[in-house]
């Protein structure tokens, strides 16, 4: 285990000033999309902004642990980590047990918030993978002995996160799978192989479920049903194009007002695009590319295979999850209800960001 003294340890202030910037973005317009809501719903109009509060002060004390936490002792969690992420992952599945909202059964009651178990499960992923690919390195070029076995533990885990049902989160595993085994070394033929076989898989399970085809169907034209399927991707293009270039204001916005559905979770930046304008849209994805390219840098510059693999898994978890959301609020890809990092309201989303960002300052600060 690599250690170093009080002395030594550097602070990543670029990634840390970022994440915090992020984290102000999103506290100011979750009040400003949800007061009327809460309003509405709690008879208190500060109803989520004190719940988000409170996340964000587990979430930085969290991060702060984490970043005193050498990465090295993570190694020792890794298989714990899977096992308890299995485990709660099958728990979903008993009646009863889990939450089910949206036709989806993903939280489990845990008294004043709801834990949305797929959350913990992608970094325990990138915490398994990074240590078992770390381990079998040396065989990574050989499909039966380095890719199967990773390849096989990840497709258990996806299919008990498609049972929920979870497509997106189901994706965006096996992609980081993909990504960090190319990062790691395997050979590009057996990638290209797997991503051949996941395809036609992919494909058929978008197909299987009516919603998701409509999903697909409605980002080619969401015109063609506007009071039904279509109605949440153009509220959310009415407020990018209401907002001009500069906004019509912190708080002043009107697809708040019960035309976005949920406006301070999956649409906290179509209300950005609304009240801060296109200015504001800028900024938040000029926040995104460098928390994004710093925790690149990280993994580059990191001391070991564990750590740069580490990092390079949280930096594409945080970035896929950042993109999907961007780019579904603004027409660009399929909606897909995912929470934008550190912006979106939301405990559990927000306290694994940054636990993420947490680990990624602590390979910071033992940057070869």
């Amino acid at each position: 285990m690599i250690e170093r003294t009080s002395a030594h340890i550097k602070t990543d202030y670029i990634l840390l000033l970022v994440t915090l910037s992020l984290i102000v973005i999103g506290t100011v317009m979750i009040y400003s999309s949800s007061s009327i809501l809460a309003m509405e719903r709690f008879k208190d109009g500060l109803y989520f902004l004190k719940k988000q509060l409170f996340f964000v002060l587990v979430g930085i004390i969290a991060m702060i642990i984490f970043t005193k936490i050498s990465y090295q002792q993570l190694r020792k969690w890794a298989y714990p980590g899977i096992l308890f992420s299995i485990f709660l992952l099958c728990l979903l599945l008993v009646p009863h047990v889990g939450i089910r909202a949206g036709g989806a059964t993903r939280w489990l009651n845990m008294g004043f918030f709801s834990f949305q178990v797929t959350e913990m499960v992608k970094v325990a992923m990138v915490v398994f993978l990074a240590h078992f690919l770390t381990r079998k390195s040396s065989r990574l070029k050989e499909f039966t002995r380095g890719v199967l076995a990773p390849l096989s533990i990840t497709a258990f885990i996806v299919g008990l996160i498609l049972l929920e049902p979870d497509f997106g989160t189901a994706v965006i595993i096996a992609i980081i799978l993909m990504l960090m085994l190319y990062v790691s070394g395997a050979r590009l033929i057996h990638l290209l192989g797997l991503a051949a076989l996941f395809a036609p898989i992919g494909i058929w399970l978008l197909l299987r479920k009516s919603y998701r085809l409509e999903r697909l169907t409605t980002f080619l034209d969401p015109w063609k049903d506007p009071q039904n399927s279509g109605f949440q991707i153009i509220q959310s293009l009415l407020s990018f194009g209401s907002g001009g270039t500069f906004g019509v204001g912190i708080g002043d916005g009107m697809q708040k007002l019960f035309y976005l559905p949920e406006p301070h979770t999956d649409f906290i930046l179509s209300i950005i695009a609304e009240e801060c304008g296109f200015i504001g849209v800028l900024v938040v994805i000029f926040l995104f590319t460098l928390l994004v390219l710093r925790g690149f840098i990280i993994s580059f510059k990191a001391p070991d295979l564990f750590s740069a693999l580490l990092a390079a898994g949280l930096t594409m978890t945080l970035a896929l999850e950042a993109f999907i959301n961007i780019g579904g609020v603004m027409g660009l890809i399929p909606l897909k209800g995912l929470a934008l990092p550190f912006l979106s309201y939301g405990g559990t989303s927000l306290i694994m960001s940054l636990i993420a960002v947490g680990i990624l300052m602590n390979i910071a600060s033992h940057e070869a």
